[in-house]
């Protein structure tokens, strides 16, 4: 048996929020989602995104408690091209999200921006700025 990469599992502060954010860069998540302590979105390409209420982690996991400082990954959201990425960008921000780096031109060849999510999770937001892959 080899292990396949299946989902990205975050705990999550407000369950309404998330979802609502994720819905906004096409995560698709069950209707009623945002009202269980338990979700799971589809993404493209058959992953998933799921998302667990700090409740819900704390009603099995004992002791638990969220975890404070910054964290060191990110969610990375491909945009049809360079425009897309600061519209999306700013389109969140007027949502009332926080951004944590206003759009550029990355010298790694791509539109980059990133934003956070109700949570304070990083979320990428980029795009090649020559011809599409």
């Amino acid at each position: 048996m080899t292990p396949r990469f299946d989902a990205i599992g975050l705990v999550v502060s407000d369950m309404a929020a998330s979802v609502a954010f994720y819905r906004r860069l096409g995560v698709a998540f069950p209707d009623g989602s945002e009202h269980e302590p338990h979700a799971e979105g589809e993404l493209p390409g058959g992953l998933r995104l799921l998302f667990d209420t700090e409740a819900n982690v704390r009603s099995f996991v004992e002791g638990w408690e969220p975890p404070t400082g910054g964290g060191r990954a990110s969610l990375a959201f491909r945009c049809a091209d360079p425009g897309e990425v600061d519209t999306v960008y700013e389109e969140l921000l007027a949502a009332g999200h926080q951004g944590g780096l206003k759009p550029w031109d990355a010298f790694w060849g791509q539109r980059y921006a990133t934003v956070h999510d109700p949570d304070g999770n990083g979320v990428d937001l980029f795009a090649p700025l020559g011809p599409a892959e």
